[in-house]
């Protein structure tokens, strides 16, 4: 009998399930959207029940449209959207919809973190008190919907709650409790000193598990309900930027993951924790047992060429303006671009920093305008990567993914502007892909993560750095540097006077 694992990529906007064998092939796919409700400036929350109905249904037609049958599925994992808040009563009822990771609310809440415990709580947890992390959302519950926070049990987030309806056991992995900024990256265990300074009940704090610990079988209730078998075994899964470098293959300590989705991303595997990076960057708990990943988000990365597109190129294919661009020199002939266009987090945390071209020419074109966004995105990422090299955290090989990834332009321009090795995936399949594999490697399919990559993931064509644009790029650099200090007041200026 055939047998395969299920990995469940529970997004924002979707979830995706991915049935692979043992050689890590997908054999079936399916998906299904669920909606996003921004009630009031700020917000940005979901209804956990509709996680649960989508993930269902896509499992379902596994087994209906793709003729999976229920006793083939061994094991199931998650990859889950991180930070968003899931509060349950005494009976493990939803009491509110969930608050999100793009929540902004929660600023008044950062604040009285940071007032009350100050470098305290970034020794604690490696992180800064930032809008999207979860231990913010708790606080702007317990101030302002007492009711609500009075009737409070449990909190949990996306993925865990999803997990939790189809075994009945509550419980949440490493990789994202750290992401709550709950817990203590020192000890592994939630922190009690926080809890005590903003008045949380430890009693809240769900069980800790690993990624690749068995959380439970498929429940009867739930077998019933979707049609999957109580053989199937569950595991605890992962944050989705943990399962996200586990499918690229980051599992050593000299890669790092470039990432240009909507956001962008780099991230690195830690071994250990022995660096303070300053809550500079994300410090988190990885998929892998008794390691970490540190994480820098460019908050407009993607989301800038977009803008660009749909504002400058809207009758353009993507492909098209990316090759106009290819045909400009680099440095786009003197013009640079900043993508702060909806602020910035990593390396400057500065919700009022906006984007700039700067050394605007009347000889410009479009397609200038467009390789200066496409490199300014890129310094971004250097940027957040000189943070590793200031603290001796160097490495010499980046995996590209994302939109980055699918284009020659953009690997190379990669390679050039970090002077680093670029390696593309030839089966990238995102956080879903490290899902199947902890589910892989939890049911003894292979002894590490790092043995499922070997079988798993697949990288594809090598990008070295041409010395000669590696010296351009960086005398081009040390300019773009110099943006950020020299346009922050007159960013915040004009902030202001938007606002009034």
């Amino acid at each position: 009998m055939s047998e395969y694992v299920i990995g469940v990529d529970l997004g924002t906007s979707a979830v995706k399930v991915s049935a692979m064998n043992h050689t890590g092939e997908i054999v079936a796919q399916q998906s299904y959207e669920y909606p996003l409700s921004q009630p009031k400036p700020g917000y940005s929350e979901q209804n956990p029940q509709d996680w649960l109905y989508a993930t269902t249904i896509s499992l379902d037609r596994l087994i209906l449209n793709n003729q999976l049958k229920p006793e083939e599925i061994a094991s199931i994992s998650f990859s889950g959207q991180m930070h968003g808040l899931v509060l349950l009563d005494e009976h493990n009822q939803v009491l509110r919809p969930a608050m999100l990771w793009n929540d902004t609310r929660t600023t008044a809440q950062c604040e009285e973190i940071t007032a009350k415990l100050g470098d305290e709580f970034v020794d604690i947890t490696g992180n800064q008190p930032l809008e999207g992390f979860t231990l913010p959302k708790l606080l702007w519950v317990k101030e302002n919907e007492p009711e609500i926070w009075s009737k409070a049990k449990t909190f949990l987030l996306p993925k865990d709650y999803v997990r939790y309806c189809m075994t009945g056991e509550l419980g949440m992995d490493y990789s994202d409790a750290t992401g709550t900024v709950l817990l203590d990256i020192h000890t592994g265990q939630w922190s009690e000193k926080i809890a005590e300074a903003f008045d949380i009940p430890m009693s809240m704090c769900p069980p800790l598990i690993n990624s690749i610990d068995l959380a439970g079988h498929i429940s009867e209730s739930y077998s019933t309900f979707s049609g999957l078998s109580t053989a199937t075994k569950v595991f605890g899964g992962g944050a989705d930027n943990a399962c996200g470098a586990i499918g690229a293959g980051i599992l050593q300590p000299n890669m790092v993951m470039s990432s240009i989705g909507t956001s962008g991303v780099v991230l690195k595997y830690e071994p250990d924790n022995q660096v303070n990076y300053h809550g500079q960057i994300q410090f988190e708990d990885h998929a892998i047992p008794d390691t970490y990943y540190s994480m820098g988000v460019t908050l407009a990365a993607g989301h800038s060429l977009n803008w660009f597109k749909k504002t400058f190129y809207a009758e353009t294919d993507f492909s098209e303006m990316v090759a106009a661009a290819a045909k400009r020199p680099l440095g786009a002939n003197g013009l640079l671009f900043t993508p702060y266009v909806v602020g910035e987090r990593a390396p400057y945390a500065d919700a009022d920093i906006r984007g700039s071209f700067i050394g605007v020419d009347s000889m410009h074109t479009s397609a200038d305008f467009v390789r200066a966004v496409m490199e300014g995105i890129t310094f971004s990422f250097k940027d957040i990567m000189a943070i590793y090299q200031a603290n001796q955290r160097d490495f010499d090989t980046v995996v590209a993914i994302g939109g980055g990834a699918k284009s020659e332009l953009w690997l190379q321009m990669q390679a050039d502007i970090f002077n680093k090795k670029v390696l593309a995936l030839e089966n990238e399949q995102g956080p879903g892909l490290g899902a199947a594999m902890i589910a892989a490697v939890g049911l003894g399919w292979f002894d590490s993560l790092q043995d499922c990559a070997k079988e798993f993931v697949h990288f594809g064509r090598e990008y070295q750095p041409i010395p000669e644009n590696v010296a351009k790029y960086q005398a081009l650099y040390d300019i773009y540097h110099q943006v950020y200090k020299q346009t922050k007041s007159l960013s915040h200026q004009l902030l202001a006077f938007r606002r009034n």
